[in-house]
């Protein structure tokens, strides 16, 4: 299994949560409609129940007015940093994964440029020209190839710290006239990555990703609102919710198989799965489907930390975000030990989908 004496570990993570916490019973006074323009047959409120009898959702959280993504991504690249103690002046990356940019909270407009990656280290106060700052939209499985492109980075020599940033607003790019409005949260989640030399295998033991356009490019994108009544040149995010959920659960697994069996383990040497926190049915779909692969009928209790009936999906943050959490010890009864293997993986609009096995120093 050994590649090489460089390994790519994490020594610092950090996360930023918003304080308002938006409940599922505030959504009673909304009108929902379907893709055909039409008000939805049921109440509100049965729409409310069903849908967090699927997506498991009770409440999520947003940013308040005042702040944008890179705001947020910069709050949580500081609490990483600060967890790491390294000098910010000694990392080579800084790389933001995020779909949207900047979008205020009175103008829908993605505002790019200058990258939120160059924003973030303008805002720490990163005075070294040679700390390269980029932004990475991939989906909602951005932060993760972030990760991935950065252990590249390590792997080769050419970098010995990064900085690793996934921020969203979704919020403010959701139709507030669509049920799947619901599902959409703000965050972010960051870690700070950094090159040891042992013979030992430690770290980022193994990673895959893959890409489906050719049929699923289209399964999340920006539309018109679903009201009628809605200036058609507004865009929100659309989702073609079934058709996802299918790719996922048949597509996930395969990754996670793929990328366990690279690194040399099976799932019984694996402690922890931590999936991309989009909706709780469609978590335990895949983590059950991705054992029967591997030949287990039932995967063990508490193998699977999850944030999202609280928290919501907030994209690109919810992995980082649940990583920092678990590793602070601040989720109930979750624990990680030095030696365990813990499995990342990610799904989002492209559809792109990646995982990540890592060794707990």
């Amino acid at each position: 299994m050994k590649r090489d004496s460089i390994w790519t570990t994490i020594v610092g993570t950090g996360s930023y949560i918003p304080e308002r916490l938006v409940a599922n019973a505030d959504f009673l006074a909304d009108e929902f409609f379907g893709p055909d323009g039409k008000k939805l047959a049921a109440s509100t409120r049965v729409t409310i129940d069903k849908f967090e009898a699927i997506t498991g959702i009770g409440a999520r959280r947003y940013v308040s007015g005042d702040v944008c993504t890179s705001d947020i991504a910069t709050l949580a690249a500081a609490d990483a940093l600060a967890s790491s103690s390294i000098d910010k002046e000694t990392l080579d990356y800084v790389i933001v994964a995020h779909n949207f940019g900047d979008v205020a909270a009175n103008n829908r407009r993605s505002d790019l440029v200058p990258t939120l990656a160059a924003r973030v280290k303008h805002r720490l106060e990163i005075v070294n020209p040679r700390t390269i700052a980029y932004d990475l939209p991939f989906g909602c499985a951005g932060w993760l190839q972030a990760v991935i492109q950065a252990d590249y980075f390590i792997r080769s020599g050419d970098a010995k710290r990064a900085l690793v940033i996934g921020a969203e607003t979704l919020s403010r790019v959701c139709d507030p006239h669509d049920r799947d409005s619901m599902l959409y949260a703000d965050g972010a989640g960051a870690s700070v990555l950094e090159g040891v030399a042992t013979d030992s295998p430690v770290g980022i033991l193994a990673h895959c990703t893959r890409s489906d356009t050719h049929h699923h490019a289209n399964l999340l994108r920006l539309g018109r609102s679903y009201n009628p009544q809605v200036d058609p040149r507004e865009l929100f995010l659309k989702m073609n919710g079934h058709a996802l959920y299918e790719y996922a659960l048949r597509f996930v697994p395969r990754v996670v198989k793929e990328c366990i069996t690279k690194a040399g383990l099976s799932l019984r040497d694996v402690s922890k799965i931590l999936i991309h926190q989009a909706n709780a049915k469609m978590d335990e779909a895949i983590l059950r489907r991705s054992y029967e692969l591997f030949g287990t009928d039932a995967a063990p209790e508490l193998v699977m930390p999850m944030t999202v009936s609280w928290l919501g999906n907030s994209s690109v943050a919810t992995i980082p975000t649940l990583l920092d959490l678990l590793l602070k010890e601040k989720l109930e009864n979750q624990r990680l030990k030095s030696g365990q293997k813990v499995v990342l993986a990610s799904v989002g609009a492209g559809m792109n989908i990646n995982a990540l096995v890592y060794g707990i120093p």
